[in-house]
């Protein structure tokens, strides 16, 4: 039961810090939705930063699970970034393009983040195996 309290704190706070964002970074031109970008690129660096530092033992699990599943699962927006894409694609060929562009970017710099965010962390590199 102390889990599903946990998410839910953490839940609230980044479902309250994604709408601070929403509010504050504009819609550029032709609807791209640069409100949700933000908001998935700084819960996925966050969420790597976070699991570089439990990879270390530097935060006990009770805050990673809120902070992981809580609280950057509460920032990140996948519905609404498939739906953006969506709304992106049927407004005209132009929109397809700019969705399209839309989707690369929200994958490459999330990947990015993550990557960011577990070095920023300190996640001990991964060893390669012996053979």
């Amino acid at each position: 039961m102390q889990a599903v309290l946990l998410v839910f704190v953490g839940g609230a706070v980044g479902a309250v810090a994604r709408e601070f964002l929403m509010l504050l970074v504009p819609t550029l031109s032709r609807g791209f939705p640069l409100d949700i970008l933000v908001a998935n690129v700084a819960a996925s660096l966050l969420i790597g930063l976070s699991a570089g530092r439990y990879s270390r033992k530097v935060i006990a699990d009770r805050w990673h699970l809120m902070v992981t599943t809580g609280t950057m699962g509460g920032l990140s927006t996948f519905s609404s970034f498939a739906y953006a894409s969506s709304v992106l694609i049927e407004a005209s060929m132009t929109g397809a393009l700019v969705a399209a562009a839309y989707i690369l970017i929200s994958l490459v710099m999330g990947y990015v983040a993550v990557i960011v965010g577990l070095k920023l962390g300190g996640r001990p590199q991964m060893q390669e195996s012996p053979a």
